[in-house]
C-alpha cells in the first residue's frame, strides 16, 4: 500500500474533528514522555489532514527562537537540528500575532520564507499553522504543509486542528511542570545522597560513582530507557538508609559486632521505608530494598536468590562491590580495577548474577583502562560487602 493510500485510510477513521480530539485524548492521558506525545499526536494530525509534512515548533521566549520539537515528513531528522528566527516565515507571524493561518500559495505570499525550503531541499507548496497557548501565552505552532492530492487546505481542516492544538499545548505544559518536578526531585535526591557520602570522608562521591558503574553495566543489557532511568535514581538513593545508622557503626575501623552488623544490614529497610513517601520512585525502591542480596540466597533484607532478585539491584551489587574494593576505607587502603574485576569473576554465582558481573566488566573494558597494580591483601569481597 502506497503512502497515500494508507494516509486515506487512516483520514477515513477521522470521520469528524471529534473523532480525532478523542483520539488525541487518549494519547494525552497515556503518554508522559512530552517528545513521545507530540510525535504521535502531529502523526495522527497529518493524517487526519491527509498531508505530506506536519511539525511542532515550540517558543524559546529567551532567545526568541521557534524550534521543531517534533517534525514528521520527508525531512523531519534536518528540521529536527534547525533554530527559527521568530520574527519571520509563517510560524513566526502565528506566534507574533496569535492567529492561525492558512496559506495554499506560499509563492505568492509574503509571509512565507524560503529559508528552510532552500536548507531541506523540500518545497512548500502550502501550509496551515495555528498557536499553541495556554493560559494566554504563546508556547508554540502546530504547522501541516502540503495536501497529498494536492488540493487546499480549508476551514473545515482549521476547524479540526485548532482544537487539537489547544488539547496539545496543554499537554505540553503539563508534561513540561511533570518534567521540572521531577528535576527538582533529582536534585534533591542527589544532594541528600552526597550529604550520606559526605559523613565519610572514606565514601565521598561512592553513590555517583556507583551509579555510574551500574549504568555502565546497563548498557550492555540493551535496557528500556525506563529502566535506566529507575536504575540511575536507585544508585544514587542505594545508601540513603545509612542516614539512620550511627556514624560510630559505619566509621569503625575495626571488626562490627554481631549487633553491630544486625543494624547495618537494616539501611535498605530504612531506604526503602523512606522512599515510601515518594510514589514515583516506587520502582527504585525495590531496587534499594533489594542491592545486598546474594545471587545464592544468602544476602540480605529479604534471602532472594536468583532471577528473582530484580535485575538492577544485581548491577548495583555488582557496582557496589568494585567501588568498595577500589577505593580507600576505614579497614584498608584501595585495591586495584584489575584484582576488583578478578574478585566479582570469583563470586560470580554465589554473591554475583553471572549476568550482572559480565555486562559490568564489559562495559568497564570500554570505558575505561585496566589498572595493574595491586595495593596488598584484602578481606574477601563477602566480608567487605557487610559493611555496605
Amino acid at each position: 500500500m502506497g503512502e497515500k493510500q494508507a494516509f486515506k485510510e487512516e483520514a477515513k477513521e477521522y470521520k469528524t474533528g471529534l473523532d480525532l480530539l478523542y483520539n488525541v485524548g487518549g494519547k494525552v492521558g497515556s503518554v508522559s514522555q512530552l517528545k513521545e506525545l507530540v510525535e504521535q499526536v502531529t502523526r495522527m494530525i497529518q493524517r487526519a489532514l491527509f498531508a505530506s509534512a506536519s511539525s511542532v515548533l515550540l517558543f524559546d521566549d529567551q532567545e526568541r527562537e521557534l524550534l521543531f520539537e517534533v517534525a514528521e515528513g520527508p525531512t523531519g531528522e534536518i528540521l529536527k537540528q534547525l533554530r527559527l528566527n521568530a520574527q519571520s516565515g509563517v510560524a513566526g507571524w502565528v506566534v507574533r500575532h496569535g492567529k492561525p493561518l492558512i496559506v495554499n500559495d506560499v509563492a505568492k505570499d509574503p509571509r512565507f520564507s524560503k529559508d528552510v525550503d532552500e536548507i531541506t531541499g523540500y518545497v512548500t507548496r502550502s501550509i496551515i499553522c495555528t498557536p499553541l497557548v495556554v493560559r494566554r501565552k504563546i508556547i508554540g505552532v502546530i504547522e501541516v504543509l502540503n495536501k497529498l492530492d494536492g488540493s487546499d487546505f480549508s476551514e473545515q481542516d482549521l476547524e479540526i486542528l485548532v482544537p487539537v492544538a489547544a488539547i496539545v499545548a496543554i499537554a505540553v505544559e503539563n508534561v513540561k511542570l511533570q518534567q521540572s518536578i521531577v528535576d527538582a526531585y533529582k536534585s534533591t535526591i542527589k544532594a541528600l545522597a552526597a550529604a550520606i557520602d559526605a559523613k565519610d570522608h572514606y565514601t565521598c562521591g561512592h553513590s555517583q560513582r556507583v551509579t555510574e558503574y551500574a549504568l555502565l553495566a546497563a548498557n550492555s543489557l540493551s535496557l528500556t530507557k525506563e529502566e535506566m532511568e529507575t536504575l540511575e535514581y536507585a544508585g544514587i538513593l542505594h545508601d540513603i538508609g545509612k542516614i539512620g545508622i550511627a556514624d560510630g557503626i559505619l566509621m569503625k575501623p575495626g571488626p562490627l559486632t554481631a549487633e553491630e552488623q544486625n543494624i547495618i544490614c537494616k539501611h535498605p529497610i530504612i531506604a526503602a521505608n523512606m522512599l515510601n513517601e515518594v510514589p514515583f520512585l516506587g520502582k527504585a525502591r525495590r531496587l534499594v530494598l533489594h542491592h545486598h542480596e546474594r545471587y545464592d540466597g544468602k544476602g540480605y533484607p529479604d534471602g532472594l536468590k536468583g532471577e528473582a532478585i530484580p535485575m538492577g539491584a544485581r548491577l548495583l551489587a555488582v557496582a557496589d562491590a568494585f567501588d568498595t574494593i577500589t577505593t580507600d576505607r576505614p579497614y584498608r587502603t584501595a585495591l586495584s580495577v584489575d584484582y576488583a574485576i578478578s574478585e566479582l569473576h570469583r563470586f560470580s554465582g554465589t554473591q554475583f548474577c553471572p549476568v550482572a558481573v559480565e555486562a559490568f566488566v564489559t562495559g568497564l573494558r570500554m570505558n575505561t583502562q585496566s589498572t595493574s597494580s595491586t595495593l596488598g591483601l584484602c578481606m574477601p569481597v563477602g566480608e567487605r560487602q557487610k559493611r555496605q
